[in-house]
């Protein structure tokens, strides 16, 4: 049985299970893309946990301001269209150099230039399958336990997300010994303490024209 730890601000690190319906975040609503960049900038300059814009289109260097990472999904395609293009040379050289060399009209057995179309269209289709499912997955779709706060925002929206912390409940503390309860506390006196309406008035003050608080919903509830 883990010792249990004794927890000095249970404000701060314990999930409040008075709530009817855990907190998903708050978000914030801008008039356009210049608004937004500029409050994503200062957003992150106040050091939430975690955040994310929205908007209905991609918005160039919206990534960088963020703090995101380079996206693994080009070094998947190359890979994906490397071996769709081995994968053509090694089935045409097996089948007209090994497995069945058949002279006609004394051209060479391996006349890559005939080869290029099929070289061509697996170098496509794998690029193209290992693309569309690796985005699925580093994306983690489909997130059926999350719903959109706003079917707009993919229409004519530009809105900025503070993420509430993900906090253990006091089971889970108790359950915990004290060396997982200190990487627990250290990890979330890393970032600002997320408290729901000072995040609020901090969206308003960056210029949104609307802000509110969401509730984590999934799609069919």
């Amino acid at each position: 049985m883990a010792t249990a730890a004794k927890v000095p601000d249970k404000g701060r690190i314990i999930m409040d299970k008075a709530q009817a319906r855990p907190l998903a975040g708050v978000v914030g609503f801008f008039d356009g893309p210049a608004p937004l960049i500029e409050a994503v900038k200062k957003v992150r300059a106040a050091n939430y946990e975690s955040f994310d814009a929205y908007t209905p289109y991609p918005i160039h260097g919206l990534e960088k301001v963020q703090g995101l990472k380079r996206s693994p999904l080009p070094f998947v395609t190359l890979g994906a269209g490397l071996t769709g293009f081995m994968s053509a040379v090694m089935l045409q050289y097996g089948t007209s150099v090994i497995s069945w060399p058949i002279n006609v009209g004394g051209k060479p057995l391996w006349s890559w230039p005939a080869f290029v179309p099929i070289m061509f269209e697996l170098t496509v289709l794998f690029a193209g399958l290992a693309t569309v499912g690796a985005m699925f997955l580093i994306n983690g779709f489909p997130n059926t336990k999350k719903r959109s706060f706003d079917p707009n925002v993919t229409r004519d929206r530009f809105a900025v997300m503070i993420d509430a912390p993900k906090l253990k409940t006091a089971e889970e503390l108790e359950d915990m010994e004290a060396a997982e309860i200190a990487r627990y506390e250290k990890k979330l006196a890393a970032f600002k303490k997320f408290e729901e309406q000072e995040a609020l008035q901090f969206l308003k003050g960056l210029g949104a024209v609307e802000v509110k608080s969401v509730e984590e919903r999934g799609w069919f509830e």
